[in-house]
């Protein structure tokens, strides 16, 4: 899941992935804006078929934070 996670955060934002792990942090590592954020999580709602509520989207700082929510709800 963890390859999977980052290489769609690679892809949707046009990025390398060799330097992101799982403790790469979204904003202060990838300088995420909030715009870019929003594209991330249409990426992962299409990919994985889900709806991510805005709420979750809030605990969203790191890779492993994302790899965990989708463990959990995929």
């Amino acid at each position: 899941m963890q390859e999977e996670v980052i290489n769609l955060i690679g892809s949707t934002l046009e990025i390398e992935t060799k330097d992101i792990t799982n403790k790469t942090n979204l904003v202060k590592d990838l300088d995420l804006e909030s715009l870019d954020l929003v594209d991330l999580v249409v990426a992962f709602e299409e990919k994985y078929n889900i709806k991510i509520l805005d709420q979750d989207i809030k605990n969203f700082q790191t890779v492993q934070d994302i790899v965990n929510y989708l463990e959990k709800n995929v």
